[in-house]
């Protein structure tokens, strides 16, 4: 080796053991040199699209539609969240994140409004059912002549 490869593998691996690889790139760049032509050089770039998990809330739409369906929201969200899945299986990442936003505001709106009128109704429920027991212990009281 001539003396340049040997500064050059020296200064680049500092107390680290190099590899194979990086031994041979480093030997045959300092063997090389610079490139000699004059022509002008071009890059290329490519942009590789990462693969992006699009939820489809598939099953949180159909537990709000079995659960939670006031006002058909969850069968509404669940077909939106099959529509989801199925742009993602032929590849179209936009429409299935479309579907799939889509699908969670609705069943966003579908828990709520299913919580709030579900605990709506056992509260009025218990308020009628209390009303009506005073008023049947009130008339009980009056049959039995303890006004």
């Amino acid at each position: 080796m001539n003396h340049n490869s040997q500064h050059f593998f020296s200064g680049a691996h500092n107390g680290v053991p190099p590899t194979y690889e990086m031994l041979k790139e480093e030997h045959e760049v300092a063997v090389l040199g610079a490139p000699q032509s004059s022509a002008p050089v071009t890059t290329t770039v490519i942009n590789i699209r990462s693969e992006t998990a699009v939820p489809d809330h598939i099953v949180w739409s159909l537990f709000n539609t079995i659960f939670m369906n006031w006002c058909c929201l969850g069968f509404v969200a669940f077909a939106y969240s099959v529509k989801s899945r199925d742009r993602k299986m032929v590849g179209d990442m936009t429409g299935a994140q479309t579907y799939a936003s889509t699908a969670k505001c609705l069943n966003i709106w579908a828990l709520v409004l299913g919580l709030l009128l579900t605990t709506g109704s056992i509260v009025l429920l218990v308020f009628v059912y209390a009303t009506a027991y005073s008023v049947f212990l009130k008339s009980m009281q009056e049959n039995n002549g303890y006004h």
